[in-house]
């Protein structure tokens, strides 16, 4: 996990992006700017921390609704707090049931738009905590062979590979998968290469032990 919680701010104006970034910046948080939705779904990673500050008006592009949808898509669960010129009910309503955390007009007061983003930054890194302790805890559920499996998919090796070198069948191999998977609560191979690096002491120097056919 990333260890300084970040505010990812959003906006397709460069003006609001700099007040608002100066403003977190003075309470001593960490920020980054963004001009698009798109910029911001090539750079973030799942195991940041923090919590987005969102336009809902952008264009062209994405609009903040529609990267709302798209980060749940991902599965990703970053608190977002909206920021909107027209704060109409209907849009507030459609955010807010979608998952975001607050939905503030602009211009936001400086202390309200600081308490949210502390209040969504703490939620966020307690999230990631229980997160992380219950992938260790699926991590050391693991049966021996589930682990072995397991080393070699963070490695990018595929069902076929991993049947040949360990001698079992494709099928099997499909079925230790989905066990962990499961135990280790991750919901793709991209976390669980995260999670191994986590935790994982290197047995070689590519910090995976070796398995030869």
């Amino acid at each position: 996990m990333n260890s300084t919680p970040t505010v990812f701010l959003i906006d397709d104006e460069p003006a609001i992006l700099d007040s608002i970034s100066l403003l977190i910046k003075s309470a001593g948080l960490a920020v980054k700017t963004y001009l698009s939705a798109e910029a911001f779904l090539e750079d973030y990673t799942v195991e940041q921390s923090g919590c987005i500050v969102l336009d809902y008006h952008m264009e062209p592009g994405m609009n903040g609704l529609e990267l709302q949808a798209e980060l749940l898509r991902r599965q990703y669960a970053i608190p977002i707090i909206f920021l909107s010129a027209k704060g109409d009910i209907p849009t507030t309503v459609r955010a807010m049931q979608s998952g975001a955390v607050n939905f503030l007009v602009k211009p936001p007061q400086a202390e309200d738009l600081l308490g949210h983003i502390q209040k969504a930054i703490i939620q966020d890194v307690l999230r990631l905590e229980r997160q992380n302790a219950q992938h260790h805890n699926g991590l050391s559920n693991l049966t021996k062979r589930e682990h072995e499996i397991a080393e070699l998919l963070i490695v990018g090796k595929t069902n076929k590979e991993i049947a040949r070198i360990l001698d079992i069948s494709p099928r099997t191999v499909e079925n230790h998968r989905a066990h962990i998977m499961e135990k280790t609560q991750c919901a793709n191979l991209v976390e669980l290469v995260h999670l191994f690096e986590r935790t994982e002491p290197a047995s070689n120097p590519n910090g995976r032990q070796n398995h030869h056919p």
